[in-house]
């Protein structure tokens, strides 16, 4: 555990020093923000029947941001090691694949959650200056963040499967968006399919589905063993992958 932290510190730490994260912060705060501010514009005409938390968590702005953020936040974690050289002397290293890869994805998920710090400030200044207009219950507030806690994650550990694969910080971004948005759009397919097996099996892992059910506070047991079992094994896969590199 103590070397887990230790390398899990050093990859937090990481993201403060790169110029590349911090453009991420901004893309992330300033989307978002607009986000707020069209939701704000239309509250203040009257009530219409808007829900605060499906429009702040199933928006446009927010999957933008999201399918953004998940490919440059990872797509440096095992690509940089490469490019430098380094990778070898870390494998070399008293730790195992596992603490390796579980420091990498647990630094870029803090990073993550960090970016949604400032968010929780929009629910403050909605309830203190609309209580009418735009009440914002608490179950709906925490199953937002629950949900896109729980998608950002799946999100995430693809982008460090995807690293591990690749040879530059280019291919890796470019395969974690590709792999991440046939996901996306995968949910989309219930709408086309003809069968209601199919229906069913897409509409089960639509993420635009689980976000506007989360936001709405409903916090149903399958999209959460979804989205937990699905990263697991996208980790176990990115150590597999790792380990690959010994024999070699």
């Amino acid at each position: 555990m103590k070397t887990f932290l230790t390398l899990w510190r050093k990859e937090l730490a990481a993201y403060f020093l790169s110029p590349i994260a911090y453009v991420v912060m901004i893309f992330f705060l300033v989307v978002f923000g607009f986000s707020f501010w069209l939701l704000v514009s239309v509250l203040v005409q009257g009530p219409a029947g808007v829900s605060v938390m499906q429009e702040l968590f199933g928006s446009l702005f927010f999957w933008i941001t999201l399918l953004v953020a998940a490919p440059v936040l990872t797509m440096r974690l095992f690509t940089e090691e490469k490019t430098s050289g380094t990778l070898e002397t870390l494998m070399t290293a008293p730790v195992t694949d596992t603490e390796v890869v579980l420091a990498k994805y647990f630094g870029a998920l803090g990073f993550y959650l960090i970016l949604w710090l400032p968010t929780v400030a929009y629910a403050v200044v909605l309830r203190a200056f609309s209580p009418l207009t735009a009440s914002v219950d608490l179950g709906p507030m925490l199953g937002g963040y629950l949900g896109a806690l729980l998608v950002g994650a799946f999100y995430l550990s693809v982008g460090v499967f995807c690293s591990s694969l690749a040879s530059n910080q280019i291919m890796a971004a470019i395969s974690c968006f590709a792999g991440i948005g046939v996901v996306f759009f995968a949910g989309f397919m219930a709408f086309l399919a003809r069968s209601d097996a199919a229906r069913d099996a897409f509409a089960y892992i639509s993420s635009v589905s689980h976000m506007l059910d989360f936001a709405r506070g409903l916090v149903d047991t399958r999209p959460i063993i979804l989205y937990v079992t699905l990263t697991a094994f996208m980790l176990f896969a990115a150590v597999k992958v790792i380990e690959s590199r010994r024999w070699k």
